[in-house]
């Protein structure tokens, strides 16, 4: 094999590939072999075919075809190793010369790694939100645990904003029931505008025993865009009452004896959740900070293929609830050319920033040890419902085990971002990765609110 490497530009290069006839013989038996396996011959065993026979019944073109396909990419991994070239995503092949018993040539353009120069990381500079947790706040949690604790009393008065509500509806366009538009015995809290638009409006001031009729549009079904007279039946109305804040409450909603205890908790998982925010915020500030400190050009085969694979992951997950991609663009008020340039845009931001990350690991020589590994695959696998080994054999049969072994390794290269840029608070105080990690609690799991809910 002889091959030549030309650079057009600085993320993508053109393979020049000439293969003699005779490197060719072992891929063409084997075509010949699988061939002869399939066909059917009267006269013949199967796998027993002559390939004169074969020439003769399948012919010559076929066979030659089947044995350059399998060799080319073979070939390609061959030159990519001569020339040292750092191949990304997949190559388009063009064949320039092929005839029975000459030789085969052909051209296959590939994106390739651009060679990046990093900032010194330690002149990066971020800056995140101080980190402040207020008596709100704390006053914010408690009123969740109150709401969960909340019990519900029948009441003989009007309904009130806040209050539940058990009432029946039947939605009809034109005197005609829309299909799926009866329920009854719904409870619902007035104001919360969870059901259909107008309904809370009406709801307000009205006893047990009374109905009425207000007009709404509708979003879905049949009669979609269409306006519905809709009837309300109120059956009955329910004060939502909370419990006291003492340490009885306390109690009941925690593992702890008095609110004060209760309350310092709160203000520890708080502060917990803001150190993660703050530690998530620096490192999208960071990331970014370094890719505008680098020149990183973006492999425009790479983009497209990370586009085409968002879009195909979006399409899958609105088919799993039923939806589909013209319902999404319709709801998000998009059209579909300009939800692609978004997703141009997100995937042009996510390759560049795999390319830094890629370009630091080698720089500082990250290995990913097998215990990391591991536990990568472990945690992906319970994410996907699924056993370890199952997961990693899908991965494989798949061909992406390689993929998920750079996430690892880029995963280790954005701490050494985070572990030497210089991040700050809007306060001006300095906070290394330790910091935003914070402390590792050893009693986590005792979630507050595990017993029952509304008394409905």
């Amino acid at each position: 094999m002889k091959s030549t490497v030309e650079t057009l530009s600085p993320t993508r290069v053109r393979l020049e590939i000439e293969v003699p006839f005779a490197e060719l013989e072992p891929s063409l038996k084997k075509a010949y072999r699988e061939i002869g396996s399939q066909v059917v011959i009267p006269g013949f065993r199967r796998g027993k075919v002559p390939t004169a026979v074969i020439d003769q019944r399948v012919g010559r073109g076929a066979v030659l075809n089947e044995a350059v396909q399998e060799v080319i990419p073979t070939q390609i991994l061959a030159a990519v190793r001569e020339h040292e070239v750092k191949t990304l995503g997949r190559p388009e092949v063009e064949i320039t010369e092929f005839a029975d018993g000459q030789p085969l040539k052909f051209t296959a353009e590939v994106d390739v790694r651009p060679e990046i120069t990093l900032p010194d990381l330690a002149e990066i500079q971020v800056t995140v939100d101080a980190l402040v947790v207020s008596e709100e706040d704390v006053d914010e949690q408690l009123k969740g645990l109150r709401d969960r604790f909340a019990t519900l009393k029948t009441v003989e008065r009007s309904a009130l904003v806040g209050d539940f509500v058990q009432i029946d509806l039947v939605a009809t366009v034109d005197g005609e029931e829309v299909p799926g538009g009866s329920a009854t015995n719904i409870s619902h809290e007035v104001g919360s505008g969870q059901l259909v638009p107008g309904l809370d409006d009406v709801l307000a001031g009205m006893s047990a025993g009374e109905s009425t009729t207000f007009t709404t549009q509708l979003v879905g079904g049949d009669f979609e865009g269409r306006d519905a007279e809709v009837s309300v039946t109120v059956k009955s109305v329910k004060d939502k009452q909370l419990p006291p804040v003492d340490d009885e409450f306390a109690q009941l909603a925690s593992e702890f004896d008095t609110l004060d205890e209760l309350k310092d908790d709160l203000r520890t998982r708080l502060t917990r959740v803001k150190r993660m925010e703050q530690l998530y915020s620096a490192r999208d500030l960071a990331l970014k900070a370094v890719i505008e400190a680098t020149e990183v050009p973006a492999p425009e085969g790479v983009v497209k293929d990370e586009v085409e694979s968002r879009k195909e992951s979006m399409n899958d997950q609105l088919q799993r609830i039923g939806a589909s991609f013209e319902d999404y663009l319709s709801t998000e008020g998009k059209t579909e050319e300009e939800m692609d340039a978004e997703l141009n845009e997100a995937a042009v931001e996510g390759v560049k920033v795999q390319l830094v990350l890629d370009t630091l690991a080698d720089a500082e020589n990250i290995q990913v040890s097998d215990d990391e590994f591991g536990h990568e695959i472990v945690h992906r696998a319970q994410r996907a419902g699924v056993g370890p080994q199952q997961y990693y054999d899908q991965l494989v049969q798949a061909g992406v085990a390689g993929a998920v072994f750079g996430d690892v390794r880029r995963g280790k290269a954005l701490g050494v971002v985070l572990e030497r840029v210089k991040i700050v608070d809007s306060e001006g105080t300095a906070l290394s990765l330790d910091d935003l990690r914070g402390p590792v609690d050893e009693h986590e799991g005792h979630d507050h609110g595990d017993h029952e809910g509304h008394n409905h």
